[in-house]
């Protein structure tokens, strides 16, 4: 599987464009639609290129979902893949776990709703991604 154009546009509208680098609520240097690699301080970015920048980082997530082996559609996958992006590797999380052992809706929905803080805060922005996450999930 790959990433669907769905989650492509929800990124970016959950990201949102940056075209000149900026520190993310964790203090990383980000730009474009969340990328990270190598971006300093005063760096620019046009939205193709974010795109292709994009584009390249869902390879990484999606590796890394595909290795999980547990998702069996769309939906699922496209969930576990943003997550990934959002956050790093999942395959020790307990959400995984959950998955894998075949937990309900309520369970893994509790699971993904866990990853919503960055430095240590709530921020209302993941808390919308994760709903979207464990909606798209279901899907």
């Amino acid at each position: 599987m790959r990433a669907s154009d769905i989650l492509i546009e929800a990124i970016k509208g959950f990201e949102g464009f940056r075209a000149e680098a900026y520190k993310c609520p964790a203090g990383v240097w980000t730009i474009g639609y969340g990328h990270t690699g190598g971006v300093k301080k005063g760096q620019r970015v046009s939205p193709a290129r974010a795109e292709v920048l994009l584009l390249a980082d869902l390879r990484s997530a999606e590796e890394s979902v595909s290795k999980l082996g547990v998702a069996r559609t769309q939906g699922q996958y496209d969930a576990l893949v943003d997550i990934t992006y959002n956050c790093g590797d999942m395959s020790k999380s307990t959400l995984v776990r959950k998955i894998r052992e075949g937990a309900g809706k309520d369970e893994i929905t509790k699971e993904f709703m866990r990853w919503v803080h960055s430095d240590g805060k709530v921020l209302p922005g993941l808390i919308k991604r994760r709903a979207w996450d464990a909606d798209r999930f279901f899907q």
